[in-house]
């Protein structure tokens, strides 16, 4: 499964962008104005103190530890991960629960099948899968 975050939109609140799964579109993502940096990363499920169970984490982020995928609707949910909804607004994104749902069933099927990796792209990257050469 190739999974791809291509960032759509950055400004002083939050970066929000689209998640595309094999080429199409899964999800809206939302991450912090200063998201991790653009690449390529593994990308596991394992359990989060956080949240008491298990749930995506995107492994190996220069200078980040703890980055995950995860529900939540406004910038102060991400704590530095990315946020998935099916509806999006201004620094916003709705039906975030449902989405992290089908999401997490879709990711954890994939491992099944053997590791799994998840692209960062930024606005001015390729949504082919960039190696994290765009500028911040």
């Amino acid at each position: 499964m190739k999974i791809i975050v291509q960032r759509q939109i950055q400004d002083a609140i939050s970066t929000t962008g689209e998640m595309l799964i094999d080429g199409a579109h899964e999800c809206f993502t939302l991450e912090p104005a200063q998201p991790i940096p653009a690449g390529t990363y593994d990308l596991t499920i394992d359990f989060s103190e956080r949240f008491q169970r298990l749930m995506p984490h995107v492994n190996n982020v220069p200078g980040h530890t703890g980055i995950r995928i995860h529900w939540g609707n406004w910038r102060k949910d991400t704590e530095g991960c990315t946020l998935v909804g099916e509806s999006e607004g201004k620094d916003f994104i709705g039906q975030s629960v449902d989405e992290f749902n089908i999401l997490f069933q879709k990711i954890q099927g994939a491992l099944a099948e053997g590791p799994q990796v998840i692209t960062y792209a930024d606005p001015t990257m390729s949504a082919t899968g960039g190696t994290g050469g765009g500028e911040q």
